[in-house]
């Protein structure tokens, strides 16, 4: 997704004028890369914000400077944010060209319910939710979708059974473990101290001595030679 974003040149620096530049509802941001120097820039916080909103972390951004033919094609590299605050203090803009390909990491979303957690009280047990691709920055996918509905108790998928867009290309290992459908943790626990139980009371059983003991046998050697 490509969209577009009102820059301007910045020249200020320093805590105090950040300060200021954030009051005035603007953020300080810096586009680097491409093999070019950085340049501090300034942007509207509301505009970055809807922008946001609308794209996703791999959107592309088409930075514009008004009333010139200035433009450029970025990533967000780095997302600064005052989490206490929940606001936006700095951005990193990576350049790019449309015509090179990129890595990103693209989320993988769900699609249907395993049988194991429908019918065999199993749970998804998540290793990934994303996976590393590359491709152009005008072919990357908002998502990945992976079908699990087949899916039973202590079956898996990987890597290589997501179905990719194409001029997509996966850069895991195919054999990567993305979920995997198990018990819960609680009943395999409570499984395994079953079987300990089990365990230790097939240890504390007596043991059981055939035939009689000696001061009986000698008892009835005795009786024999009396009789």
């Amino acid at each position: 997704m490509e969209l577009n974003l009102d820059v301007e040149t910045r020249k200020t620096t320093g805590k105090n004028a950040m300060r200021r530049l954030r009051a005035a509802g603007k953020l300080p941001a810096v586009v680097c890369g491409g093999g070019l120097e950085s340049q501090a820039i300034q942007l509207d916080r509301k505009q970055i914000v809807d922008l946001l909103a609308e794209g996703n972390e791999n959107s592309v951004f088409l930075l514009k400077v008004p009333g010139t033919k200035e433009k450029r094609h970025t990533m967000i590299r780095e997302l600064q944010v005052d989490t206490l605050r929940d606001r936006i203090l700095h951005i990193d803009f990576q350049r790019i060209e449309m015509s090179e390909k990129v890595r990103v990491h693209v989320m993988v979303l769900l699609e249907g319910t395993p049988e194991g957690v429908k019918n065999e009280g199993a749970m998804i047990d998540f290793v990934t939710r994303e996976l590393e691709i590359e491709c152009l920055p005008g072919d990357i996918p908002a998502e990945l979708r992976l079908d699990v509905s087949e899916l039973h108790l202590g079956q898996h998928l990987e890597a290589g059974d997501v179905e990719l867009p194409s001029g997509v290309d996966l850069l895991e290992a195919p054999e990567r473990v993305i979920l995997s459908v198990t018990m819960p943790r609680a009943v395999e626990e409570e499984e395994e101290e079953e079987g300990e139980d089990l365990l230790e009371s097939e240890l504390d059983e007596p043991e059981v001595i055939s035939g009689t003991k000696d001061g009986d046998g000698e008892k009835g050697e005795e009786e024999g030679e009396k009789s």
